[in-house]
């Protein structure tokens, strides 16, 4: 169900976007069609006077600026971000938030310093549970009012993959994607990867904020305390083929050899198998490209599909390394996270 957006939808929809599907055919998505979820206002930020603050339990905490950060030596990795809300508004009833169908989500080219090395240098508290991680952005949620803030269990913090990316597609990060510095945390859904860093905080209890207690958890109806949404499950998109009607953006197709394309991708594992169907009916093996060269970008298909005349629906669907594949129908929560359903593709053969 998609009719009915409230105008708050609207509003929401016409600050952030996602990416174009035909901008799948590129291997590193252009920083301007990356999808970008923004929660409250991108906040003013000066490089001359801004810090990285790192403390809480650790033993010598300290405050770096944007050159004591790109001094230390830097990984370079291309990692995909899906927002954890795509798919929402293909749920029935409709969630009400930012009203994604299946845009959400881009592969770019990032840059930084690893968090560990960070981490370690100021000497964590043997009783550390959680490190919290604060941007400058400030809104009001769930009637609180609050800096946005995200925490990861210390030992997803410590994990080599993860870093403070000062550079994206070999440029310095635009305004909207976090300048001058946000967190990178490959495999994880978007809301994880926290822009506009300020602050690092490692604590030695369950980070109760709202963005971890409160919003981004999978709950079956209201009073549901829900689990906390954390890894990108598998899913398989594809570029729809030939040329669309314009506002229904149903597909116009010739009959004949017409070749498939996507990407897909997984936080749970590297993507094993990639399967096209056709009108609810028989499924085909597609065929994967090379993997790629970071395990947390997406991997490219592509099939071959002898188009007949008339009416049809074509769907994709991924399989990674964990034996995770994508199921058919969406299944419904408060939040209208992580539906990964497969992707509903109308197409007229001509």
């Amino acid at each position: 169900m998609t009719d009915g957006i409230s105008r708050e939808e609207l509003q929401l929809a016409a600050r952030n976007h996602g990416m174009p599907l035909e901008a799948l055919r590129y291997d590193v998505t252009p920083a301007g069609l990356h999808y970008l979820l923004i929660h409250y206002d991108i906040p003013e930020i000066h490089e001359d006077v801004w810090r990285l603050d790192v403390g809480g339990a650790v033993e010598r905490p300290s405050s770096l600026d944007l050159d004591a950060i790109r001094a230390r030596p830097a990984v370079t990795a291309e990692v995909t971000l899906e927002c954890a809300g795509n798919g929402r508004a293909l749920l029935e009833p409709r969630p009400i938030s930012q009203p994604w169908l299946l845009e959400a989500v881009g592969n770019a080219r990032w840059t930084g310093a690893p968090l560990r090395n960070v981490l370690e240098e100021t000497g964590i508290a043997d009783n550390a549970a959680e490190v919290v991680f604060t941007g400058l952005d400030r809104g009001i949620e769930g009637e609180v009012e609050q800096t946005y803030e995200r925490a990861l269990p210390l030992e997803e913090a410590m994990r080599p993959e993860v870093f403070l990316a000062y550079e994206m597609n070999d440029q310095p990060l635009l305004p909207q994607h976090g300048y001058p510095l946000r967190l990178v945390v490959p495999g994880w859904y978007g809301m994880t990867h926290v822009k506009w860093l300020a602050r690092i905080h490692v604590v030695r209890e369950s980070f109760a904020g709202y963005q971890n207690a409160h919003g981004y958890r999978w709950r079956t109806d209201e009073d549901d305390p829900g689990t906390g949404v954390t890894r990108i499950s598998p899913r398989a998109l594809m570029i729809p083929p030939g040329i669309p009607e314009f506002l229904t953006r149903s597909r116009i197709v010739e009959a004949g050899r017409v070749e498939l394309r996507g990407r897909a991708w997984s936080g749970l594992g590297q993507i094993e198998r990639v399967e096209v169907g056709l009108d609810g009916g028989r499924w085909w093996d597609a065929e994967l490209d090379a993997a790629p060269p970071d395990p947390f970008a997406w991997r490219g298909w592509r099939a071959r599909w002898d188009a007949t005349r008339g009416d049809h629906v074509l769907r994709c669907r991924a399989t990674d390394a964990s034996g995770a594949t994508q199921p058919t129908d969406p299944v419904w929560n408060v939040g209208g996270y992580t539906n990964n359903a497969t992707q509903r593709v109308p197409v007229l053969v001509r």
